[in-house]
């Protein structure tokens, strides 16, 4: 018996990376996932790699297409227990270089994203008495150089578990968040290049500026994450747990 036997996960941004590392622990541990993601064939490419899963193309910003995004998962799986919001972008900037659009992107898919899955999803658990919402935050959230963007939206993520902890806690429904440090993946790879370093360097940078001596892999968040959505975690919730190794101890 799995923890999630029966259940059903809706993973946003699960294409790849952290996301698509999440989707693939609960559906090892038993639950039937949608994978929701900006474009539907990555969506779909992803979905055919787990046993019970489907892809979702959806625009976490657009209304109608997060209602849409809910409606086809709870058709075509038999309903929806756990929200995962874990849709994001970066448009890092120093603060006297950054646009309007820089700025706009990034609250838009972490902070309004978030807004509108979470409010479509408490419909349906509401009514169940029954739901578990995880938010990704970041230790950015904490202030980090040329991320003024998201920096403020994941302190905001932040916040809105917090509230969303205190709203809904009532209707069985717990909210965390998680904060992750430093992990290895293609968007890390890709800041590695845009700084001139190859990969493999600037994750021994990181680990070595690391309290654990190592970079954080996906699968560390996805630990996490299947604690923080299961029963076990039912007292727990308005919570961000940082796992990042230690990096934000201060």
């Amino acid at each position: 018996m799995g923890r999630y036997d029966g259940r059903v996960v809706l993973v946003t941004g699960a294409a790849r990376g952290l996301g698509f590392a999440m989707a693939q622990r609960f559906a090892d541990e038993g639950a039937a996932v949608a994978i929701v993601d900006l474009n539907e064939e990555d969506a779909a490419a992803a979905a055919a790699k787990l046993p019970k899963a489907i892809g979702i193309g959806c625009d976490v910003a657009d209304r109608a297409a997060v209602e849409a995004a809910v409606e086809r998962t709870v058709a075509e799986l038999g309903g929806l227990h756990v929200l995962v919001n874990n849709a994001g972008i970066t448009r890092d900037n120093l603060l006297f270089k950054m646009t309007d659009t820089d700025w706009d992107l990034v609250m838009n898919v972490h902070l309004k994203g978030a807004f509108l899955m979470a409010q479509t999803a408490q419909k349906i658990f509401t009514a169940q008495r029954y739901g578990k919402i995880l938010n990704l935050s970041s230790i950015s959230a904490y202030g980090n150089r040329g991320q003024a963007n998201y920096s403020a939206a994941k302190a905001g993520v932040q916040g809105f578990t917090k509230t969303l902890g205190k709203e809904l806690g009532k209707f069985g429904i717990n909210v965390n968040a998680i904060a992750p440090g430093f992990i290895v993946t293609e968007m890390t790879e890709a800041t590695a290049r845009r700084l001139g370093m190859e990969p493999e360097e600037f994750f021994k940078l990181n680990a070595d500026h690391n309290p654990v001596g190592r970079v954080g892999q996906p699968e560390d968040i996805a630990a996490a994450a299947a604690f923080l959505c299961s029963d076990e975690a039912s007292y727990i919730t308005g919570q961000t747990l940082n796992v990042c190794g230690g990096a934000a101890i201060h």
